[in-house]
């Protein structure tokens, strides 16, 4: 069966809300003042672009530039320009493709792998922090629901692109 065009599909308030509090915590989470801080803390000194792009290549196995864009939802130009800066600081580093010699992909160096771990545990120190009064079981409800809001964003693309957005 296919999908209604989003103009038909009428919204809960409940959806609605849900809708406006991660509007919320997008906007929290990607503010300059707070990435400069976590990038203080963790002592990596990369901007937004390259650490998006380090969480994504964590993730996954090395990829060719323009599938690392696609995942992104960036030009294939903006992966180029920041995959430039990490090899520059010593973060990533080209390798052959094994199915097609003539192309190449990108991988973590050990210094990115550091960079990324740094990052990523000062991001969860600050969380929990932050959730320090949540108990574990609502906290497990939280992650299982997040979880399951993403495989369901996946699953349901809301855009014209038929490539899912990263998982990152």
């Amino acid at each position: 069966m296919p999908t209604p065009p989003l103009s038909d599909v009428p919204a809960s308030p409940e959806v609605a809300e849900i809708e406006r509090a991660l509007h919320r915590i997008t906007y929290l989470s990607t503010r300059a003042r707070q990435h400069e801080r976590l990038m203080a803390m963790a002592g990596v000194p990369l901007d937004r672009a390259a650490v998006a792009l380090l969480r994504q290549m964590a993730d996954t196995e090395p990829m060719r530039p323009g599938e690392l864009a696609a995942r992104l939802g960036v030009e294939a130009s903006h992966v180029t320009r920041t995959v430039q800066q990490l090899e520059k600081s010593g973060h990533a580093t080209r390798v052959p493709d094994p199915d097609d010699r003539r192309a190449q992909r990108i991988e973590l160096t050990d210094a990115g792998r550091e960079a990324i771990a740094r990052i990523r545990e000062t991001g969860v120190r600050g969380m929990q922090v932050a959730l320090a009064h949540w108990s574990p079981e609502e906290l497990r409800q939280l992650a299982t629901l997040f979880h399951r809001m993403v495989d369901d964003f996946l699953a349901h693309p809301t855009d014209e692109e038929t490539e899912p957005a990263p998982t990152a």
